[in-house]
C-alpha cells in the first residue's frame, strides 16, 4: 500500500507543479511529513490505548475545543474560519476532527454494535458527530460536515442498523433538508444547488468552475495535451486547479489513460485497506479500516462529482492527491494506524 501512496504522491506533485509551481515544495514537504507520520504511527499499538475511554474522549474534547477556538478567533481564509494560523503555517482543524470522530465512532461501535437497535445507542453516536458537525457548519464548512454525517451513517449501516431505522432516518433527513434550505443555507450555497440542477444557469458565475472543468476533461483526448500544456490551466480558465479541480487539470494534461491510471492506483489503496479491515483481529481495527475507506470514498466522489457536474461544488479535496497539507497529513496518519494493524496481525 505504501508503494501505491508513493505513486499518488508523484502524480500529485506533477499535477501541482504544472498547475501552480509555487505550491510544489509546500506539497513536497507535507508529503515528507506524511510519510514520517506513517512510520511513527505504525510503531504505536493503538489497541491498548482505546481501552481507556478518557484517552479517546480526551482527544475528542481537544478536537472540539480547537474547532471552537478557530470559530471564535481564526481569520477567514477562502470564506471560512477553519484554520489555525501559526506564522506561515496553516492547519485546517476540521481535518484533525475527522480522524478524531472516526476513532471515537470506531471505539463506540466496536463495543455497542450488538445494541445497534437500541435508540439510546443511536442517539449517543449522533451526539458525538453532531457537536463537531454543527461547529464546522458555522464556519461555514459544509464539505467537512458532510464527511462527519457520512461517517456516522456508514458506521450505523456497518453495525447492522435495521431497515425501519434507515427509513425513519431518510424521512428525518428530508424534513431537515427543507428546514436547511429555508433557514440555514446562505444565498451563495443555494446558488450552487440551483447551478447543479440547471447546468446552463449563470455560466459566468455559479456554474463557471464546473463548465471549465468539463471543458478541460472533454478536450483531453486519450493521451492528453502533455505536461504543462493544458490550456484551461495555463490560460487561467480553470480555478482551483491544485485543489478542488485538480482531477480536471490532471486529466487535461495526461488524458483518459492518465486519469484511469490515477483511479486504478487510488482504488488499489481502497481495496487494500478493505482487505486489511476484513482480516483485522478485533472490532476496533475493523471499524478504523472501514471508517478510513468511508472518508476516502466520500471525499473522492464529492471531488470527482463536482469536477464532472454530478454533485454541487462543496470544496472537498481529492484524498492523497489535491494540494493541502492538513488533509494530506491527517490521511497519512490514518494510513500509519492501519499499517500498525498489519504489523500486529498474523496475516
Amino acid at each position: 500500500m505504501t508503494g501505491a501512496i508513493l505513486l499518488m504522491a508523484v502524480m500529485s506533485l506533477v499535477a501541482i507543479r504544472s498547475a501552480n509551481a509555487s505550491l510544489f515544495w509546500n506539497q513536497f514537504i507535507w508529503f515528507a511529513a506524511g510519510f514520517l507520520a506513517i512510520i511513527l504511527f505504525s510503531l504505536v499499538d493503538w489497541r491498548p490505548l482505546v481501552n481507556y475511554r478518557w484517552v479517546v474522549f480526551g482527544f475528542y474534547a481537544l478536537a472540539v475545543a480547537l474547532l471552537i477556538l478557530t470559530l471564535i478567533a481564526a481569520p477567514t481564509i477562502r470564506g471560512t474560519k477553519g484554520w489555525l494560523v501559526l506564522g506561515s503555517l496553516r492547519f485546517q482543524v476540521s481535518e484533525l476532527a475527522k480522524i478524531t470522530v472516526l476513532i471515537v465512532l470506531a471505539h463506540f461501535f466496536a463495543r455497542q454494535h450488538v445494541r445497534i437497535a437500541n435508540v439510546h445507542t443511536i442517539i449517543r453516536s449522533f451526539i458525538y458527530v453532531a457537536i463537531p458537525a454543527f461547529i464546522v457548519i458555522s464556519e461555514p464548512d459544509w464539505g467537512s460536515a458532510l464527511i462527519f454525517w457520512a461517517l456516522w451513517v456508514g458506521f450505523l449501516l456497518i453495525a447492522g442498523l435495521r431497515v425501519r431505522h434507515v427509513v425513519i432516518g431518510l424521512m428525518v433527513l428530508a424534513v431537515l433538508s427543507f428546514v436547511g434550505w429555508g433557514f440555514v443555507l446562505q444565498d451563495y450555497q443555494k446558488e450552487r444547488v440551483l447551478g447543479f440542477w440547471q447546468p446552463t444557469y449563470d455560466p459566468l458565475g455559479v456554474n463557471y468552475n464546473v463548465i471549465q472543468s468539463k471543458i478541460a476533461i472533454g478536450s483531453a483526448g486519450l493521451l492528453g495535451k502533455g505536461f504543462a500544456q493544458g490550456t484551461q490551466v495555463r490560460l487561467g480558465f480553470l480555478p482551483e486547479a491544485s485543489t478542488d479541480f485538480i482531477f480536471a487539470a490532471f486529466t487535461e494534461e495526461w488524458g483518459i489513460v492518465g486519469a484511469l491510471f490515477l483511479l486504478i492506483v487510488f482504488f488499489f489503496i481502497i481495496f487494500r485497506i478493505l482487505w486489511i479491515g476484513w482480516r483485522a483481529p478485533d472490532n476496533f481495527s475493523r471499524f478504523v479500516c472501514l471508517g478510513t475507506v468511508l472518508v476516502f470514498l466520500v471525499e473522492f466522489f464529492l471531488n470527482i462529482g463536482s469536477n464532472l457536474g454530478l454533485v454541487p461544488v462543496v470544496g472537498v479535496t481529492f484524498p492523497l492527491f489535491s494540494y493541502g497539507g492538513s488533509s494530506l497529513l491527517t490521511k497519512l496518519m490514518l494510513v500509519g494506524i492501519i499499517q500498525g494493524i498489519v504489523k500486529r496481525s498474523s496475516f
